[in-house]
């Protein structure tokens, strides 16, 4: 299978500080990848270097064969690469509805107007709160919009930031359940940053672990779920 999304020798910086060093990885058409670590390991930073966010990036970026490393965030959000950040980033002033187009604010298309209605069948709940002010959806129901908002672009690749954080455990199975059919029936490509290794290898199809900012261990899901070390380090037993 073909890579949406490559890296070679990716590495990122705040200023001095140099946070990823040297990463390779790549994410298959219609696949869902997992990037596992410790808090710090740089796992956030991969994902805003992909988007050229906020980093001092050197390295290779392809995004279907094409260079993307350099290219401004706006145009990188206009070739289809979608990104959940971490801690939502909810417009908590708007409605439900607002936030969602402004998630389609780059496309110039007819399909926008049905889109609400793509998004609102996988996430019932938003269709009933969508003249609701964001700001008093719960936990759960803002991270449904943050991935609607993110839907909305039609991305080819969609960027996930520890999206059960914070989130009741019913809930987040119901989230995870949902991004599932969402590669299944769309065929989108997930690159998956996630806290609760368990759920994230449950959900993946492939995984990397990073570690202070390198990757130590990468494989099927399965194998690095079934090592010993990342047993006991990540998934508790």
């Amino acid at each position: 299978m073909s890579a949406i999304l490559e890296t070679r020798a990716l590495s990122a910086a705040y200023g001095p500080t140099r946070v990823l060093q040297s990463i390779d990885l790549s994410v298959p058409e219609r696949g869902i990848v997992t990037l596992l670590g410790a808090n710090g390991a740089g796992k956030t930073t991969t994902l805003r270097a992909l988007c050229n966010m906020m980093v001092r990036v050197s390295g290779e970026i392809r995004f279907e064969g094409q260079r993307i490393d350099g290219k401004a965030t706006e145009d990188i959000v206009r070739l289809g690469i979608g990104h959940v950040p971490d801690g939502r980033g909810t417009l908590v002033s708007l409605s439900v509805e607002e936030n969602l187009r402004l998630g389609a604010y780059t496309r110039r298309d007819a399909r926008v107007a049905q889109d609400f209605e793509r998004v609102y069948s996988y996430f019932p709940r938003l269709k009933e709160r969508r003249r609701q002010q964001a700001g008093t959806l719960s936990g759960g129901e803002q991270q449904m919009l943050a991935i609607s908002r993110a839907l909305m672009l039609r991305p080819k690749l969609m960027l996930l930031d520890e999206p059960s954080f914070g989130l009741a455990p019913l809930v987040v199975q119901e989230i995870f359940r949902i991004l599932r059919t969402i590669n299944e029936q769309e065929g989108m490509s997930m690159l998956l940053v996630e806290q609760n290794a368990n759920i994230a290898l449950e959900l993946a199809n492939e995984a990397y672990l990073l570690e202070t900012g390198r990757i130590m261990l990468s494989g099927p899901a399965a194998t690095i779920g079934s090592d010993e070390s990342v047993r006991r380090a990540y998934l508790g037993y």
